[in-house]
């Protein structure tokens, strides 16, 4: 982890509603933001603003997410993620994060990662897929 890593730095994603993150089982006249997809493009930008902090071969995992979903964004509107860095400890890193429309404020919440060694995660997980009968 570099040194730029700390409690507050920000960063702020922007993106565009689309079909593919929109609800369905309303009908077409209720395609509005889905919660699922919200909370994937959070931890997009929260690991994204992430990995400029860290070293080669570092990279972070998603451990705990606390979101309140609080408005409704329409299909086609633009949405602004805004995550901050809140506290650092060790390799645990929680983050605070607010979205906006262009209208109002539409989700706020917390979401901690843990800062992993990827040839070390690798390897865990290669342990694991065999203990599971996964790999021969």
């Amino acid at each position: 982890m570099k040194a730029s890593l700390a409690a507050g730095v920000t960063s702020t994603t922007k993106l565009q509603v689309d079909r593919e993150r929109t609800i369905d089982f309303m009908g077409e006249q209720a395609r509005v933001y889905a919660t699922p997809m919200l909370l994937r493009d959070i931890e997009f930008a929260c690991r994204n603003m992430l990995l400029e902090h860290l070293d080669s071969g570092e990279d972070s995992v998603g451990t705990r997410v606390e979101l309140d979903h609080i408005a409704a964004t329409l299909l086609g509107m633009a949405v602004t993620l805004t995550v901050t860095i809140a506290e650092i400890k060790g390799r645990a890193v929680t983050l605070e994060i607010e979205g906006r429309d262009s209208v109002e404020s539409i989700c706020h919440g917390r979401h901690s990662r843990f800062v992993v060694d990827v040839k070390t995660t690798e390897a865990r997980l290669a342990a694991k897929a065999k203990k599971a009968g996964l790999l021969a």
